[in-house]
């Protein structure tokens, strides 16, 4: 894999690249708190199945710049998947693959503009539709707790005490039994420093701050809440920590058709790297179809 730098929608994007120039571009967005090293085990793969496959450090994510306009709702972070399609030479044979807040980017990038993506993968975060009423059952919301602590300003002192050690609380939780020191380790030099810390928590504080100024924001936010026209396999760890299971509602009925539902048994939230094999395998198998 090689480190590369790109600028797409006014930020300095540094992204993971395996695979041939010229070959489609698979696009993989990667949540929190992670990093494009969470796509280790897949760029290969997509790459040895001819695929040109970039995994971008999110906005906010070093070495990816702190973007200068402080912005982090859904609706930019899908225009960043475009602008970074544009900029990567993509074209309509593009795949987009999203876990976590990368699930939402792909979301709305493949609804806002459909014409750029052939087949999406999303994970870990199910369609908005789907999981609207089960987030706000009593379970969901005691794993959702972090969210609405994140609106704090304790936060980002209490991420960071004790060496991030609440990173990896996070991932203990969500990932019961995976040994995620590698995880970790890359997360807290992505977030080490108080920029950068503020810019992933940033992400959760947009949460609730409506629709966006910037117009085609608002547009591509609101696109992600409708169902894109793409065949898209969804997956879901049986055993995941964040969001539950019994939480994201029937995904199936608010994706288009040709697409999958997939539960991943023995895995938890970061179930491509507890389960690669099998998660790759439905991966490379769906977006050859």
């Amino acid at each position: 894999m090689h480190l590369e730098h790109v600028t797409a929608n006014g930020v300095d994007f540094a992204a993971l690249t395996e695979g041939p120039e010229d070959g489609p571009l698979a696009l993989c967005l990667h949540g929190f708190p992670d990093t494009a090293h969470t796509w280790r085990h897949l760029l290969p793969r997509l790459a040895g199945a001819g695929y040109r496959a970039v995994a971008p450090f999110l906005r906010g994510y070093a070495p990816t710049a702190v973007p200068a306009d402080g912005r982090y709702d859904t609706g930019t972070l899908a225009l960043d998947a475009c602008a970074l399609h544009e900029v990567l030479g993509g074209n309509g044979d593009a795949v987009l693959v999203g876990h976590d807040w990368g699930a939402f980017a792909a979301y709305g990038a493949a609804a806002h503009q459909p014409e750029r993506w052939r087949r999406v993968v999303a994970a870990a975060v199910a369609p908005q539709a789907s999981m609207a009423a089960g987030f706000f059952g009593f379970d969901q919301l005691k794993r959702s707790w972090y969210v609405f602590f994140f609106q704090t300003v304790l936060a980002e002192y209490a991420v960071g005490l004790d060496d991030f050690a609440f990173i990896d609380r996070l991932w203990a939780d969500w990932s019961p039994g995976y040994d995620a020191a590698e995880d970790t380790a890359l997360v807290k030099q992505a977030l080490g420093t108080p920029e950068h810390l503020t810019a992933a928590i940033s992400y959760y504080r947009a949460m609730f701050d409506g629709a966006p100024e910037n117009p085609e924001a608002a547009a591509a936010q609101a696109a992600s809440g409708t169902m894109g026209p793409q065949p898209t396999l969804y997956l879901h760890g049986a055993d995941d920590g964040c969001m539950g299971v019994d939480a994201i509602g029937p995904v199936a009925d608010f994706l288009a058709p040709g697409s999958e539902f997939v539960v991943v048994e023995g895995a938890g939230h970061f179930l491509h790297v507890e389960r690669p094999d099998e998660v790759n395998d439905h991966i490379l198998r769906f977006v050859a179809g």
